[in-house]
């Protein structure tokens, strides 16, 4: 009997302990879950863009757009030449899932004409800011090279806009915007000079409203650009001048700007941009008279590159 009352207690030492044992793992358990959905549950990311993917720029533009906005393409005799001229030339980018663009040009007796289009895909790289958001960001840079106003949130704000406000947008945004194309691994900015497009884009927009101020400048080089190019300020019709358009994509702006170039010639650089969700799209169309005394029509030129953004916007939202 005795060695009984040695055993008995030793047993239930040994079960409590097992108990305890079992009942401090499931403890742990649950912290760790816990632990684990509060991660979870701290950070929403923020939406993705609309668009995954680009279209392939040098079929974006038909035929028929391609015959009234470069005259002379119809023309061409070989015929070799001519199946060129409509296929356009890619130009160069780094990564074709982020920018595209294609260009094309013609030469005929009357004029040469230059015409490009430019998709850039933007990406945000932080969770907390979206693709939209990012390439708002983007068309806002450019925008401001356009030296066009900036939209304000009210209405009563864009009757008067002020000047410090602007400035303390500019500090704010512009950094972003850097950001929005860094974001969408910049080699773009690199791209810029090897033929991505943007420069000539950039070039035609920044000179546009300096246009309208009355002072000649130089003009930077573009497609139908020379060096020392300056603009002609008075060479906009009234009511074509640099705007901002509300019936094209999610937000746009057209540049509309003639030069006069070292050769006494003039040329005129008509941009659209526009954005869509997280794609920013350019077109930049360019004509050159092969007479010193011809100016390009500005209402004809602005129509044809609108249109051809209105078709993009169709395609893109198709």
């Amino acid at each position: 009997m005795q060695r009984r009352k040695v055993y008995v207690p030793g047993a239930a030492v040994l079960l409590v302990a097992l108990l305890a044992g079992c009942t401090g793992g499931s403890g742990h358990d649950d912290g760790g879950d816990g632990k684990s959905g509060d991660a979870s549950g701290s950070t929403t990311a923020a939406e993705p863009g609309r668009y995954r993917t680009l279209p392939e720029p040098c079929g974006a533009v038909d035929n028929s757009t391609l015959d009234a906005m470069l005259p002379g393409i119809e023309e061409i005799e070989d015929a070799d030449q001519r199946e060129k001229a409509y296929g356009g030339s890619p130009t160069v980018t780094y990564d074709t899932d982020r920018r595209v663009g294609c260009r094309w040009k013609v030469e005929s007796p009357d004029a040469t004409h230059h015409l490009l289009v430019d998709f850039e895909r933007v990406v945000s790289y932080d969770g907390a800011v979206s693709d939209d958001a990012r390439a708002q960001e983007v068309y806002r840079t450019k925008l401001r090279e356009a030296d066009l106003p900036e939209p304000s949130a009210s209405g009563s704000e864009e009757e008067s806009p002020s000047p410090s406000g602007s400035e303390g947008s500019d500090e704010s945004d512009e950094p972003e915007g850097t950001k929005g194309s860094k974001g969408s691994k910049d080699p773009e900015a690199s791209e810029e000079p090897t033929g991505s497009g943007k420069p000539e884009g950039s070039a035609g927009t920044q000179v546009a409203a300096r246009a309208q101020g009355g002072a000649a400048a130089e003009v930077g080089k573009g497609d139908g650009a020379e060096p020392g190019d300056t603009l002609d300020p008075e060479a906009t019709p009234e009511g074509l001048e640099s705007r901002s358009l509300d019936d094209l994509g999610d937000e746009a702006f057209l540049a509309d700007v003639l030069s006069t170039a070292a050769s006494a010639s003039r040329h005129r650089t008509v941009t659209v941009v526009f954005r869509t969700s997280n794609v920013v799209v350019t077109v930049e169309y360019d004509e050159q008279p092969a007479r010193r005394t011809e100016v390009p029509d500005s209402k004809e030129m602005q129509d044809n590159a609108r249109e051809l953004a209105e078709n993009l916007t169709d395609r893109f939202n198709g």
